[in-house]
């Protein structure tokens, strides 16, 4: 079964009963949390040929986190009651599929020492490069970033604000390491970010 989304139509919530997993077929989700003050964190950006709510898939619980369409999005959804007989009668893919989930649980316990350990500077040094390997297009010189991410989404997704995110974010476009257009970023000199994440090694 497939299901489309508008820009920035809420997938599921966290808390919501679950019944399965989905795949991205085309567009892309944001999985984020809030605190109690209201403060988003970004946990991820899912894209097309990618999974997510695998956990529900497994253990039939409640959404453990909000799934929203960042741009006209199409998921094909995957039930439980229908996927687990499959799984079972394919360990391969089992196999897969925990490499999927133990490669997001390695995602996120890095990203809990970066929010621990790094200065903003590298943090976002790093979540930059990290999105240019996993959404980067070349052109006009570099490589531009093809999501529509504001700077509060940004920020969010490094736990810090909008604010703090345009500052250093200009410093970089002064310096010729990247380049600014609305909702877009084109990494220029991607060397010398990578620089500044080598040097907090």
């Amino acid at each position: 079964m497939t299901r489309r989304f508008a820009a920035k139509e809420p997938v599921f919530m966290k808390g919501d009963p679950a019944s399965g997993m989905m795949a991205v077929i085309s567009g892309r989700v944001r999985i984020s949390s809030y605190s109690s003050e209201g403060r988003e964190v970004v946990l991820n950006v899912i894209g097309p040929r990618e999974v997510f709510g695998e956990i529900a898939l497994i253990d039939g619980g409640e959404r453990t986190a909000n799934a929203v369409a960042m741009e006209n999005t199409e998921l094909m959804v995957l039930e439980r009651r229908d996927f687990l007989p499959f799984l079972e009668r394919n360990p391969e893919l089992c196999i897969k599929l925990l490499m999927v989930m133990c490669h997001r649980l390695r995602r996120t316990s890095e990203q809990l020492e970066d929010f621990s350990f790094l200065d903003l500077r590298t943090r976002l040094a790093k979540r930059l490069l990290d999105l240019a390997n996993d959404h980067g297009i070349e052109e006009d010189g570099g490589v531009r970033i093809s999501l529509t991410l504001s700077q509060r989404v940004l920020g969010a997704m490094m736990g810090t604000s909008r604010e703090a995110v345009n500052k250093q974010l200009r410093a970089w476009e002064d310096e010729g390491l990247l380049r600014l257009k609305r909702g877009s970023v084109t990494l220029l000199d991607p060397e010398q970010l990578e620089l500044i994440v080598e040097a907090s090694d």
